[in-house]
């Protein structure tokens, strides 16, 4: 019997604020998704070692600080993607023995950091995030890329460890796309201004925005 349901298919993707429900887990906005087409959910097969799951909820009490999962609007996950949380998974590098002892298990726990995926990112089919990192605005991880270090935005990084390999506008483009704050928009401004935004011309943008607000 094939895991897959009769109605999945590449071309439609999973809206994650429409199904995520882990108290733990942070959407911002009605954009962001998951391609889930080869495996389960978002839920059940990106997101690993989050507190706050249905088993967990039930299973035990956490016994220390649960770092967060924020996901901002216009965010897209390809098929396959991991992000990792669940700080050291109590596995201490800086001790003799990494074994997770149980009468140690408190002090042996280090979180992270909250994981945050900003605006419009996209994440590759297949990459890894760590936990508590960021990946900033309108930033690409690679297909396969393992990220263990942030992200800056409009950057493009790939491999294992992720590096930067360029950044997709220059540095003047993108100083003024994140004073535009576009995310931040109104939903009416976003739309009507949405035909810029699927363009590449920044002076445009620019000065539509300006228009718009004086309007």
């Amino acid at each position: 019997m094939s895991h897959t349901a009769p109605d999945r298919h590449w071309s439609k993707v999973e809206l994650l604020h429409e199904t995520v429900a882990n108290p733990n887990i942070h959407i911002k906005g009605r954009r962001s998704y998951y391609s889930n087409a080869w495996t389960g959910s978002f839920e059940e097969s990106v997101v690993r070692y989050l507190y706050g799951d249905p088993y967990s909820l039930k299973a035990w009490e956490p016994q220390w600080p649960i770092d967060q999962l924020h996901i901002g609007d216009c965010v897209c996950i390809g098929a396959e993607a991991v992000i990792l949380l669940g700080g050291n998974h109590t596995h201490r590098t800086d001790w003799f023995s990494l074994y997770p002892f149980a009468e140690v298990i408190l002090d042996a726990y280090q979180g992270k950091g909250d994981t945050v995926i900003q605006d419009g990112a996209w994440i590759g089919m297949r990459a890894m995030v760590m936990p508590g990192v960021t990946i900033g605005e309108g930033a690409v991880v690679a297909s396969g890329a393992i990220v263990t270090k942030d992200v800056a935005p409009y950057a493009i990084v790939a491999g294992n460890p992720a590096v930067p390999i360029r950044k997709r506008f220059s540095d003047a483009v993108i100083e003024a796309l994140l004073a535009l704050d576009v995310y931040g928009w109104p939903e009416e401004k976003f739309e009507a201004l949405r035909p810029l935004l699927c363009a590449d011309d920044i002076e445009a943008l620019a000065a539509a925005s300006v228009r718009y607000d004086q309007a």
